[in-house]
């Protein structure tokens, strides 16, 4: 699209100086090593780097244009550049005037450009954004099942990776910058995908990373004290404002109605959505509510009631349908209600939904590892004191002990002394060991949770190397325990101070089994 009218496209935006307009642009950057011939580049200010200082290896790498909103900010550093220099309202390197774009929001501006240029692709997606602290992740895959199960292909955006129909994309974050997901989304419309079910991150609302998307549904799973910190949200006041701008974005709302915050979810709705405000939960007058509740081991089954459900605009007979989720909790509940909801206000079979909650399963939440012993090993995604909760009161509803593996992510908000406490009055036994350690000392962050669970009184034992500790919990499990690693999950890496490396939980349990069993088939010769 030629420069000047992606701008007049723009809202709020104006070309500064006398540059040439007619350059054609084909992406939008937010990177300088990404870009390229037909590029413009955008110079977004983060919490640690400042893209105006990167806007001249930008332009050395071919951008065609740069744009900001903060035009005498981007002049000051024009000035210190080998090959610039200002010329009135003028822009130049390297003998050239450069165009420069103006607008209100550097951030808003990406998402708007990148829209436009990938042509508006939500608009011709069924796109439902899923946002709260805890089942983002679980509810997206329940959903992909879903629609698996109806028959259709589907897009997914989210923490563990974004497909494109079958194909499996890597992903850095939970929600992309708004430069990468238009193009996922418009991927998706190339190859005839007609759903798409997203993430949305608080984050990735405040920065306007979904900026211009069009969402049939926005879905509301809850709200903790996870995200509260210098560098996130001052407090769950901020955080909630947060993740409520996702109905601004939305045709219909969708929101668990048992959460403390879905009072002020629910009303933010009203005022936002231009469709209906829908809940689901255990309580009276949910639009789905799930009733007879019933956990097992592996699985949570339960009665499902739909009412009051309106889809293509007509008002669906109320009815109950039978729902068994292979994945063990209560909170299974809850993602479950909240998938099948917003699929059937999209127009899914209530008897497809069912078929795809059946069969859903998703690595790293409450994940269950074979061992062919007589005790179990899970493993689980919970790195806060709400979701240590959830995966233990679910595990003690069927374990004779739990026995409570975690860590703390460094450079991190996390609270530790309070996640030591958590494990503390929860589990049965706990073992302390190194998550993400990232630039942080690994013994440091166990000394900081072992301070939040000596208090309690409770058992615990300290093994900072992760891979000795799952060994320790292994070779000392006791009949009818289950074992929780928790932290990591879908993860297969482990992220240290000068590397990372590769951590697949799953396959340091089955070397530790085979290891185990190599020592007990050995002659008395060799032991």
């Amino acid at each position: 699209m030629v420069l000047h009218e992606l701008v007049n496209k723009m809202s709020g935006s104006v070309i500064v100086g006398d540059a040439l307009q007619t350059a054609d642009i084909k992406t939008v950057e937010i990177d300088s090593r990404n870009c390229g011939r037909g590029s413009i580049f955008a110079c977004v200010r983060g919490y640690v780097l400042d893209g105006h200082d990167y806007a001249e290896n930008a332009l050395s790498r071919g951008a065609s244009a740069l744009l900001t909103d903060d035009f005498q900010h981007l002049r000051a550093k024009v000035l210190s550049w080998e090959r610039g220099f200002v010329q009135g309202d003028n822009i130049l390197w390297a003998g050239r005037i450069i165009p420069v774009v103006l607008v209100k929001n550097v951030r808003f501006a990406v998402a708007e450009a990148a829209d436009i240029l990938c042509g508006h692709p939500s608009g011709s997606l069924d796109l439902i954004g899923i946002t709260g602290t805890k089942g983002k992740t679980t509810t997206s895959y329940m959903m992909r099942s879903i629609l698996t199960a109806a028959g259709h292909k589907s897009g997914l955006i989210g923490t563990i990776c974004n497909f494109v129909g079958d194909e499996r994309v890597a992903t850095e974050r939970t929600t992309p910058e708004a430069n990468v997901i238009q193009p996922l989304l418009k991927r998706m419309v190339d190859a005839n995908i007609g759903y798409c079910v997203m993430e949305v991150s608080s984050q990735g609302l405040n920065l306007d990373r979904v900026a211009c998307c069009e969402f049939k549904v926005g879905l509301f799973t809850n709200l903790s004290r996870d995200h509260i910190g210098p560098s996130e949200h001052a407090n769950m006041e901020e955080y909630a404002a947060a993740k409520a701008k996702l109905f601004d974005l939305s045709g219909n709302a969708l929101i668990n109605a048992d959460n403390d915050w879905s009072g002020y979810m629910i009303d933010r709705a009203m005022h936002s959505v231009k469709e209906r405000v829908y809940t689901f939960g255990m309580s009276e007058g949910c639009s789905f509510r799930a009733d007879n509740v019933v956990t097992h081991q592996d699985s949570v089954e339960y009665d499902l009631t739909e009412s009051g459900v309106y889809i293509n605009g007509e008002l669906v007979p109320e009815r109950t349908v039978h729902v068994v989720v292979p994945i063990p909790g209560r909170f299974t509940v809850y993602n479950s209600l909240g998938a099948y909801g917003a699929m059937r206000l999209r127009g899914i079979e209530p008897e497809a939904c069912v078929a795809g909650l059946a069969e859903v399963a998703v690595a790293g939440k409450a994940e269950v590892v074979p061992t062919g012993r007589d005790f179990t090993i899970i493993i689980d995604y919970a790195h806060n004191p709400d979701s240590f909760i959830n995966i233990l009161t679910t595990v003690k509803e069927f374990a004779k002990r739990t026995v409570f593996l975690f860590g703390c992510g460094g450079d991190r908000n996390r609270p530790r002394a309070q996640m030591g406490e958590t494990a503390g009055k929860y589990a049965d036994f706990s073992i302390i060991t190194s998550d993400n350690p990232r630039s942080e000392d690994p013994a440091s962050i166990v000394a900081d949770l072992e301070a939040g669970i000596k208090p309690t009184g409770a058992p615990y034992i300290c093994i900072v190397d992760r891979r000795e500790a799952i060994r320790y919990a292994i070779t000392h499990a006791l009949p009818g325990d289950v074992i929780i690693l928790a932290g990591k999950g879908h993860e297969t890496y482990q992220i240290l101070k000068d590397k990372t490396i590769h951590f697949d939980e799953r396959e340091v349990v089955r070397d530790i089994l085979n290891e185990l069993d190599a020592g007990e088939k050995a002659p008395e010769s060799e032991k």
